[in-house]
């Protein structure tokens, strides 16, 4: 178990470094913040940052003992980032998570070898296998690229008149995968936390709306039957329990509803704190921030109990920064800025969040 006074080396340095760094300064400890790029709202907070590539492994070598763990913000890390700095220093959550959720691909292989339900899927390498997938999966189906796909990007959907050939170009011919479509009635996702001990604890389900592919509001708890909640909680921790997981994750899944009732399909697995689990900062007695810091530390974990009779999240998107001092006004608002220096649009620039008592 570390102690307050450790330093944590957080790979890359965007909005869910600058709240990791914040929320470990809150129990005493310390942050580095390694990025490529030279102005990451993370640099303003933390108590050391170096600006290096990621496969810079003389930078990667001296992070890493300046540090007493490493985690990171996003998922897309090279695999050789991950094997130079797990030498020197533990990784957490382990690289094998990485791996996992780095191809979409792998990723459902590995839920549904858990036994959990995934939308049906199939590999499209080419034009002729997109085809096999199609008559396979049928439209409308989601082409998605197996890898460095967010916020709707490498996706694109497949329908009548669609030319496959086409489709495959605009996600640069790169390996796919294709999804069968899912009718859900509302997406949740579970953002849980799993200590170095195994201890396991969840936050409550929650509701999320995407407008334009990007998540637009979280509403803790989620409007499903406690049942289940339960069973998403259940899927959430057979999910971070195969991989051997330390730290927060996210699983998001879709609710279908018919004549069997309720039922969740795992849409993709997030290895680290998620947009969906912002509303834990004002809305729950440890956020996801300070719980992933005392996880990863080694620490006992928080309680994940939420404030009040629910709990509203809403992105600012672009320009809906510029409401900065709106916000301020509004009585029970809590705003939280990124510190991002230019708002553009499709650009997450901070939320605000509303507890009702």
């Amino acid at each position: 178990m570390l102690k307050p006074g450790a330093t944590i080396g957080i790979l890359g340095g965007g909005q869910l470094a600058r709240m990791l760094a914040l929320a470990g300064a809150r129990i005493g400890l310390k942050s580095h913040v390694y990025s490529p790029v030279a102005d990451d709202p993370a640099f303003d907070v933390c108590s050391a940052h170096t600006k290096a590539d990621f496969l810079d492994e003389a930078a990667l070598a001296a992070f890493a003992e300046s540090v007493d763990v490493v985690t990171y913000e996003f998922e897309n890390v090279p695999a050789r980032t991950a094997e130079v700095l797990e030498a020197h220093r533990p990784v957490r959550p382990n690289p094998k998570i990485l791996a996992l959720t780095q191809d979409r691909l792998i990723e459902k292989q590995f839920v549904q070898s858990l036994g959990v339900a995934t939308a049906p899927f199939a590999e499209a390498l080419d034009a002729e296998s997109l085809a096999r997938a199609v008559a396979q999966l049928g439209r409308p189906s989601i082409l998605k690229t197996r890898r460095f796909g967010y916020d709707g990007k490498g996706q694109t959907k497949i329908v009548e008149g669609v030319d496959l050939a086409d489709a495959l170009k605009d996600l640069g011919n790169a390996p796919c995968i294709l999804e069968g479509f899912v009718p859900f009635a509302k997406e949740v996702s579970v953002v849980a936390a799993r200590g170095l001990d195994g201890e396991f604890r969840a936050y409550d389900v929650c509701e999320n709306v995407h407008e334009h592919h990007i998540l637009a509001t979280t509403t803790a708890p989620a409007a499903i039957s406690d049942s289940t909640a339960q069973t998403a909680i259940d899927i959430a921790r057979r999910i971070a329990e195969g991989a051997g997981y330390v730290g927060v994750i996210a699983a998001e899944m879709f609710v279908v509803r018919d004549g069997r009732g309720e039922r969740l399909v795992v849409n993709e697995i997030a290895p680290r704190v998620h947009n969906s689990g912002h509303w834990t900062l004002d809305g729950a007695v440890t956020s996801q921030f300070e719980q992933h810091m005392r996880a990863i530390a080694g620490m006992p974990l928080g309680s994940a109990r939420r404030h009040g009779k629910q709990v509203v999240m809403r992105n600012l998107i672009g320009a809906d920064v510029d409401k900065w001092a709106e916000i301020l006004a509004q009585d029970g608002a809590c705003l939280h800025l990124y510190g991002k220096k230019a708002a553009r649009p499709g650009r997450k620039m901070g939320h605000v969040t509303r507890v009702t008592p």
